[in-house]
């Protein structure tokens, strides 16, 4: 594994855990001998399921399957693989997936069709089903209710660290909890929900409720961060409600309107919102988290578009990582991006300092002062349109050197 990114977390968080989840790590040498690469999830009778998935049109083959069994609403079952994404491997691919289904199904006692699966890793190799038939059973023995830092790390392929989140909020009378745990660190585009994210909650919500709660909430954390620019063929973000909470008072909960959610979708937003920036801190090679506001623009989504013309460009993110404050850089990122802007209302920020503003350099500009600011690791790029009300903030990270020989060795 890569060194641990300078942007990671200080600590990994202790996730509590969450009734009616369990959970267990296996190698079945996917990709790697040695490797810690299977997560298998068991869940209670009754628990409903969410999810978004790639907009890719050339969606990987456990997506397909999570795309076709999301509309039944019910899960018992998830397994997630590392090293190997299962994608563009045609038939063979969806064989492999069913037959994964079907060993999980057999180990945990459920309908293969409450199986849920993700694949990561190398895109266009086949994945060999029968390395789970000596490893989901096992799994679904020793599956306990406190292994969530294995879980995070048997999901990871260029993570170079674990991403867990955990929140609790009050729905009625009792205490739910929210735990997520996520994967990504390239390949990151925000057309869906940009990675792989798996989130449990004791919370009994019924499953359309559960799909809009989530899709409404990936719009501003899992949809608001970028890498590269690039949308995984295998991008899935689940969401489980075990419903376990009901026995301690928690209100069945059957419309994303209820009054009573409030709290709750408070707590979700700041899991997804947690998960994303790890994400974003993760970005292969990245030295600096990168945070982009743009305001004044005509809609937010105008400033969102315009927020991710900046995000992506390799001119940008190559400045912020040579610590340039390279403003023109920025200009030429605004004005491609197909939005209404006016050269001479525009202002850009570096941190607190405005370094452009009227159409050129801001006269009171300060190279020593900007320069300073930009060897810090945490780096806020404001823009201000002054068109409008729309306001955005999308998260990326640098572009260095490392990201080039990160993937340049992928395969080999």
């Amino acid at each position: 594994m890569a060194n641990v990114s300078p942007l990671a977390p200080a600590t990994v968080p202790e996730l509590p855990t969450v009734a009616g989840v369990r959970l267990a790590t296996a190698s079945a040498a996917i990709r790697y001998e040695g490797r810690t690469d299977v997560l298998l999830a068991v869940f209670d009778k009754g628990t409903t399921v969410a999810g978004v998935l790639t907009r890719s049109k050339c969606p990987s083959a456990p997506v397909d399957w999570c795309r076709a069994r999301l509309a039944q609403g019910r899960a018992r079952a998830l397994v997630v693989n590392s090293g190997i994404a299962n994608a563009f491997t045609g038939t063979k691919g969806q064989v492999a997936v069913k037959r994964t289904a079907a060993l999980a199904a057999e180990a945990v006692g459920c309908k293969a069709t409450e199986v849920f699966i993700a694949s990561t890793g190398v895109i266009g190799e086949p994945l060999d089903a029968e390395k789970f038939a000596r490893v989901l059973r096992p799994a679904a023995l020793a599956a306990r209710p406190e292994n969530w830092k294995a879980a995070a790390r048997a999901i990871m392929t260029t993570d170079t660290f674990p991403k867990l989140a955990t929140a609790t909020a009050r729905l009625g009378s009792a205490q739910v909890r929210i735990n997520g745990i996520a994967k990504g660190a390239g390949m990151i585009a925000p057309d869906m929900a940009t990675m792989l994210s798996f989130v449990f909650t004791d919370a009994p919500i019924a499953a359309p409720a559960l799909r809009t709660l989530l899709k409404r909430e990936v719009v501003d954390t899992f949809n608001a961060v970028t890498v590269d620019g690039d949308t995984s063929t295998s991008d899935t973000a689940l969401l489980f409600a075990t419903g376990a909470a009901a026995h301690r008072g928690a209100p069945m909960i059957r419309n994303a309107s209820d009054r009573r959610l409030a709290e709750f979708v408070h707590a979700l937003h700041a899991v997804l919102a947690d998960l994303a920036e790890q994400i974003a801190r993760d970005g292969e090679g990245a030295r600096k988290l990168v945070r982009i506001t743009v305001k004044g623009a005509v809609s937010k989504h105008s400033a969102r578009r315009i927020a991710l013309s900046i995000a992506n460009s390799p001119l940008v993110k190559t400045a912020i990582a040579g610590e340039d404050a390279n403003w023109g850089r920025v200009v030429m990122a605004v004005g491609k991006a197909g939005e209404p802007a006016k050269r001479d209302r525009l202002s850009i920020y570096f941190g607190e300092t405005r370094v452009a503003a009227a159409g050129a350099r801001d006269p009171s500009y300060d190279e020593k002062k900007v320069s300073a600011y930009m060897k810090r690791d945490v780096i806020d790029l404001t823009v201000d349109l002054k068109l409008g009300r729309g306001l955005d903030r999308v998260l990326t990270c640098d572009l260095t050197k490392d990201y080039v020989a990160i993937n340049g060795d992928y395969r080999s």
